[in-house]
């Protein structure tokens, strides 16, 4: 423990990065294997549509453990205990939403993108430029995270230290730089083959630490946990009790419940995680996926929990907070206490390489909102020329990273954990009201998606940006102001019932839909129950008795 908090070098800086170019060649050798013949429209959004449900299930795992799950959630749980398991328990329940009401239903009436099922049935324009600008703001935030996570892993092993803000600068930029080459390269059907191998490594190499730290203790739970409290005195009983962050006072609490509404909704809103839904030929592989994916990051956030207890009592919170990354450094520094300078390497490597493939996942997610969407949707009314609609994704992809670079930089040294969860909080106000509006309330119309899209939007913005988060504290984005009157963190018991009001109110109030509009959403029932293609719905005869029907 000395030795770690008296170096900012971890491990073998030579060595480390050795590791780190072994995993990223491979990978990208994967990519380049995988991604041929990805020149068209279909090929670059949804890889071809050609993934099973168990292959897209280990994809949409891979998209989802990203550097907050295993960075974050580590750290969280290493320096706050029984709160930061909260953390992993609160985003492993979101998937029983995605599950139930979304991933099938989703897939057979979509194509693309999230705005192609809004779009279905309601005015196509003002859904459309709603829904990709909701997009892009989420997959910016989340890259934000991941990025910003990036560079505080790369930093560690390099020997960075946390004063040096130059230096992390320009490895977030090396990052964001590989991360497009990935995205250009790729496409969908490269990365998704990426994500598969990822989140197999990461599954073993989290499995593999757990069974490590258990077996320094026998296998017993019980011995870890005392060893963890006779580690840090400071805190002591406190670490296996709620409130070591979040139980001080009621509006702390409350705070708590904020964030775990915001990660029980946010996995069924993330547009990078619903655009995988798309990679699978029909509903069935869709619900297939989701089902895998549980399995995964259910087994994976149990192996983090005994990660991150593990961390507090062999390495400590304050060795941990005082490293380069901070928080989000508790993982590999586990890794070397464990097992050296190779173990650091691996662990690091699989880390990196989690974030690298999640960050291109995004970034081919914000990019095709914009093309398909935007472009396509709202500029081309429809009627782009496909190649050219690629080369426009291609173009946004560039502009995104820029920007997630410069965001990363901004962002660097908070806890990515805590940054995912503002993003969750934003994608729950943004989009998951409208979705399940359009999906299963029939009188549903555009001026209730356009009020809920941008109002949830708007809002959960406006909150984030005068809360504690942003302003206001030491470990805020922005210490040396205060401008924080929003008491809360996170922002989504306010946002999320917000969107869904806006949304009713948004209906109520305006023209109720015509005859026209009807058939449309019958049509759209019969698909998303179904998957039967819209031309059939249309040849039927009465769209609602073929919906009774196939209810039967």
């Amino acid at each position: 423990m000395s030795l770690l908090a008296a170096s900012p070098t971890v491990g073998n800086p030579g060595l480390n990065l050795t590791i780190f170019a072994g995993f990223v060649l491979a990978t990208f050798a994967i990519m380049i294997a995988t991604a041929r013949g990805g020149r068209a429209t279909t090929d670059y959004y949804t890889g071809g549509q050609g993934f099973t449900g168990a292959q897209n299930g280990i994809a949409i795992a891979g998209d989802y453990l990203s550097a907050a799950a295993f960075l974050g959630v580590v750290g969280a749980v290493a320096v706050y205990g029984y709160d930061g398991v909260m953390f992993a328990i609160g985003s492993l329940t979101g998937w029983v939403i995605a599950l139930l009401f979304v991933a099938e239903p989703l897939r057979n009436t979509g194509r693309y993108t999230m705005a192609d099922v809004l779009s279905y049935r309601l005015r196509v324009r003002p859904v459309r430029a709603a829904a990709a600008t909701s997009t892009l703001l989420v997959s910016m935030l989340y890259l934000v995270a991941q990025i910003a996570g990036a560079g505080g892993l790369v930093s560690l092993l390099v020997g960075i230290g946390n004063s040096d803000r130059f230096s992390q600068s320009v490895v977030i930029g090396g990052v964001g730089v590989l991360m497009l080459v990935y995205v250009l390269v790729g496409g969908m059907k490269g990365t998704t083959w990426v994500q598969i191998l990822k989140a197999a490594l990461l599954v073993v190499a989290g499995a593999s630490l757990a069974v490590w730290v258990l077996g320094r203790w026998g296998f017993n739970l019980s011995s870890l946990l005392g060893s963890t409290m006779q580690a840090n005195p400071g805190a002591g009983a406190a670490l296996l009790q709620p409130g070591p962050q979040y139980g001080q006072t009621g509006l702390s609490k409350l705070d708590f419940l904020s964030l775990g509404l915001a990660g029980l909704l946010g996995p069924a809103s993330l547009p990078h995680v619903l655009m995988r839904f798309y990679t699978v030929p029909d509903g069935r592989a869709a619900r297939r996926s989701a089902v895998w994916a549980i399995w995964l990051i259910g087994g994976f956030f149990l192996a983090a929990i005994v990660i991150g207890y593990g961390a507090a009592a062999l390495v400590g919170p304050e060795a941990i907070t005082a490293a380069a990354g901070e928080s989000n450094a508790a993982a590999p520094l586990l890794a070397y206490e464990l097992g050296g300078e190779i173990l650091l390497g691996v662990v690091a490597a699989v880390a990196f390489a989690t974030i690298l493939a999640v960050v291109a996942g995004l970034t081919i997610t914000a990019s095709a909102s914009f093309a398909h969407d935007v472009y396509a949707g709202v500029l081309k009314g429809g009627h782009a020329e496909p190649r050219k609609e690629v080369r426009v994704a291609r173009g946004t992809a560039v502009v995104v990273g820029i920007a997630a670079i410069a965001g990363g930089i901004v962002a660097n040294g908070q806890n990515i954990a805590v940054l995912v969860g503002l993003t969750f909080a934003v994608a729950a106000s943004a989009h998951l009201p409208s979705l399940l509006y359009t999906l299963y309330w029939p009188r549903f119309t555009t001026t209730g998606a356009v009020l809920s899209i941008w109002g949830g939007m708007i809002i959960a913005l406006g909150l984030v940006a005068f809360s504690p988060e942003v302003s206001g504290r030491p470990t805020s984005l922005f210490p040396d102001v205060d401008f924080a009157w929003f008491p809360f963190a996170n922002p989504g018991m306010v946002s999320i019932p917000a969107s869904f009001l806006l949304g009713a109110v948004g209906t109520w109030c305006s023209r109720r839909p015509d005859r026209d509009a009807r058939r449309r959403q019958a049509e759209m029932e019969v698909r998303a129950l179904t998957g039967a293609s819209a031309d059939r719905a249309t040849r039927r005869r009465s769209p609602v008795a073929a919906v009774r029907r196939h209810r039967v």
